[in-house]
């Protein structure tokens, strides 16, 4: 008996090990029948995107989704740039914080190697951040505030799931807009001169909006995880991201700041008129200071893991495609599905969001969102800044990205409807 177990074991262990040698799902273009979609319901997505970018509700538009691994449609529309250059599927976008989730992913590999517990103090590794103090006072004539003790430190999970109490200088609200600009601190890309660790270590001395853990506030948290990153890597956040994750996922067009060779296909950032439509002028940012509109063709040296980051529909989508594969792709493994599965789950159930709950670098949607739109409970997403949108789809095995760089943009309901039709499509 003892021997027919034992053998069992083994069986089972070598059919674990060939399980565990197999090569996750890798993307692949087929025809959208073959995956499920039905081809005339999928390319509605045209007729959406040649609609808005005709009535210039939009300057131009790259999109791609894929189920299963195979990419059922990859397409570009309008222009893209002032020259009236006809938009590429393989151009270049401002991601913006669509780089959050992969300095979620950094940290979290950095987890995998017993570098730190998600719940100790950030202060242990950057300790400008010990003894936080919540503001209490403001006076808006000077920008003087006065502060009480914070009831407890910043912790690494905080600022993952945004509840640290930081705040976002330039785009955030008038208080700490003002606190931050007379410090220095800015929302980390466009922006000249700045150095990623001097900065955040200046950050890490000033007030909170609230207590650590308290609520939700969107903010520079993914920065400070950047720098947490070079703090327990030893390598700077670009070095880490390219020779960590991008080179093992082959994403060869993600970059801070884009190589010479690569800079003509960056998409213009397009901005709007009084009438809300898109005008041939670059896009203003609110910004003290010069801001550089075409910053990712530039020799920056901040490193913004809360939104520096530039890509491509595809390049991104390798990433989207190595979560949903549970922590690899093509042969390379990042994380561990049980890390992938951590992250990925609700870790502000005390908030009691109304329609999406957060994980780790990513918000969770919740039955809310599949009676509006379709999507499955348990998907995951963010978004950008200058009008960028994906999400992953576990249930359905689906991922799915809309790049659309524009600031302001106010017809953002394109991005639901982009959703909705990929939902639409399927049979």
């Amino acid at each position: 008996m003892n021997k027919i177990l034992f053998a069992s074991c083994l069986l089972i262990g070598f059919n674990l090990q060939i399980l565990a040698q197999r090569p996750s799902t890798v993307l692949k273009i087929t025809e959208p029948e073959l995956a499920g979609f039905s081809d005339v319901a999928i390319h509605r997505i045209d007729s959406l995107l040649q609609q808005y970018t005709n009535k210039h509700l939009i300057g131009g538009a790259t999109a791609l989704v894929a189920k299963d691994g195979k990419v059922v449609y990859y397409k570009a529309v309008g222009k893209r740039n002032f020259n009236n250059q006809p938009m590429e599927r393989t151009d270049i976008f401002r991601i913006a914080s669509q780089t959050k989730a992969i300095t979620a992913v950094a940290v979290m590999m950095l987890y995998e190697q017993g570098k730190f517990l998600l719940d100790d103090p950030i202060s242990k590794f950057i300790p400008s951040f010990a003894n936080p103090v919540v503001i209490d006072s403001f006076i808006a004539s000077d920008s003087s505030f006065t502060t009480r003790p914070a009831k407890r430190e910043i912790t690494i999970r905080d600022l993952l799931t945004h509840t640290s109490g930081i705040h976002y200088s330039q785009i955030g609200n008038k208080t700490f807009n003002a606190i931050y600009s007379k410090s220095g601190i800015t929302s980390g890309i466009g922006v000249k001169g700045h150095i990623l660790g001097e900065d955040i270590i200046k950050l890490g001395k000033l007030p909170l909006a609230h207590h650590p853990g308290e609520k939700f506030t969107y903010g520079l948290n993914s920065d400070v995880l950047g720098y947490l990153v070079e703090v327990a890597s030893g390598q700077t956040l670009d070095k880490f991201f390219k020779s960590k994750i991008f080179d093992p996922l082959g994403m060869k067009d993600t970059y801070f700041f884009l190589p010479k060779e690569k800079q003509q296909r960056l998409t213009v950032l397009y901005g709007e008129d009084e009438a809300k439509l898109v005008v041939k002028k670059e896009a203003t940012f609110p910004l003290n200071g010069d801001w550089i509109t075409d910053y990712p063709n530039t020799n920056g040296t901040y490193f913004s893991g809360g939104g520096g980051l530039s890509s491509t529909a595809y390049d991104y989508s390798l990433f989207m495609q190595m979560m949903l594969n549970k922590g690899s792709y093509n042969g390379h493994r990042l994380l561990s599905p049980s890390t992938v599965e951590m992250m990925t789950m609700n870790q502000t159930a005390q908030f009691g969001l109304p329609d999406a709950n957060l994980g780790l670098g990513f918000g969770i949607s919740t039955l809310k969102e599949k009676a509006k739109l379709g999507m499955s409970p348990g998907s995951y997403s963010w978004g950008g800044m200058f009008s960028s949108s994906y999400w992953i789809d576990p249930e359905k095995n689906i991922v799915a990205q809309l790049f659309i760089n524009q600031l302001p943009m106010s017809h953002g309901a394109i991005h639901d409807k982009f959703k909705a039709l990929v939902y639409a499509a399927l049979k």
